[in-house]
Formats: structure tokens, C-alpha cells, sequence
């Protein structure tokens, strides 16, 4: 049998119907059997502030230690005013600190965002990618996944449109290869 790899699956959008979150869901079914897909909850998340973490709050010790314990990171976001939502960036600020004891170092990962609108997403799945260079995280390039028109995405009873789920399934097949490769 095969090794499975953890990931953490880091959902930009706190929405209880997010679309963002509802991709996640689906790509943890549609993933390959050597990946485990766990989303980490990030909206607990006091704002970073180092005055705080002298003596770090519980959800900050959690988060940490389900992001460093894991294999690899995936990012499924929303685009506000062309950038990752505030939540998004705190948990990776969160994440990073304290300063050298990086929770993402190293772990291969990858960005999907998703998008209501025609472009899908792609000013924050680009200015997230910039930060994932900085920390660390060796992000998958192809294939890009910036997808628009969510509200089309699934039905009334929350299934996966057929139009969509070969890319969501190309997509994940080929971040189960890249999270194998990173792994040596």
C-alpha cells in the first residue's frame, strides 16, 4: 500500500454556504486514496499580534500544530478587492510566526480559488502565491486553477456540477503527484 499524505486544507471564506468551502468538500471526495484532505479551521484565530503570542492562545497553538503536522497545504479562496480575504492572511501570518519556527516550511502545496465573478479569483490566487514563495511552500504551477461562476458549480442539493468536476479531478490528481514528489 501506497503512503497517504495528510493535508491541511486552508478555506479563505468563514461563509457557513461558502462556494470556497464547498470546492474543498468535493476535492477531499474527489481526492486520490494517497491523500487525506482535512480542512483547518481558521476563523478562532485572534488577529496575529506578537504581544500575544509570549504566551500563545490556544486556537494559535492548534492551528500550528495541525498545519505542521501535515504533509502539504492547500488554499481554496475567495477574491476580495483582488487579494485573499483578512482570515486568510492572519492564519498564514499565524502560521509563519514565531519568526524561524514556520508551521509551512517545506510543505508542498497548492491554490484554487473561486470566484462568483468571470476571472475566478485570480488576483488573490496569485497575491497568495507571492506570500507562499516567502514562507516557504513550493507551490504547485500547473495545472492553474482559478474558477468562476461558482454559484453555477453545484446543484440545489449541493452536488458537483459535471461541467466542472473533470478539472476539479485533473487538478487534485495532479497535486496528489506533486505532494508524492515533494515528499523525498
Amino acid at each position: 500500500m501506497s503512503q497517504v499524505y495528510s493535508v491541511a486544507v486552508v478555506v479563505g471564506s468563514l461563509r457557513k454556504e461558502s462556494f470556497n468551502r464547498k470546492v474543498a468538500r468535493a476535492l477531499a471526495e474527489l481526492a486520490p486514496s494517497n491523500l487525506k484532505l482535512t480542512i483547518v479551521e481558521i476563523g478562532d484565530l485572534p488577529l496575529y499580534n506578537e504581544d500575544i503570542d509570549v504566551d500563545p492562545p490556544a486556537a494559535y497553538k492548534t492551528f500550528r500544530e495541525q498545519v505542521r503536522t501535515s504533509d502539504a497545504v492547500l488554499f481554496v479562496t475567495p477574491e476580495y478587492n483582488r487579494s485573499v480575504p483578512g482570515v486568510l492572511k492572519n492564519a498564514i501570518d499565524v502560521g509563519s510566526r514565531p519568526y524561524g519556527q514556520s508551521a509551512w516550511s517545506g510543505k508542498p502545496g497548492a491554490v484554487i480559488s473561486v470566484s462568483p465573478g468571470a476571472v475566478g479569483g485570480f488576483g488573490a490566487n496569485h497575491h497568495l502565491r507571492q506570500s507562499l514563495v516567502f514562507l516557504d511552500v513550493p507551490c504547485m504551477q500547473q495545472p492553474e486553477a482559478y474558477i468562476g461562476g461558482a454559484a453555477t458549480l453545484f446543484d440545489d442539493n449541493g452536488k458537483l456540477s459535471e461541467k466542472v468536476r473533470p478539472f476539479l479531478q485533473g487538478f487534485i490528481d495532479k497535486y496528489a503527484v506533486w505532494v508524492e514528489r515533494h515528499q523525498a
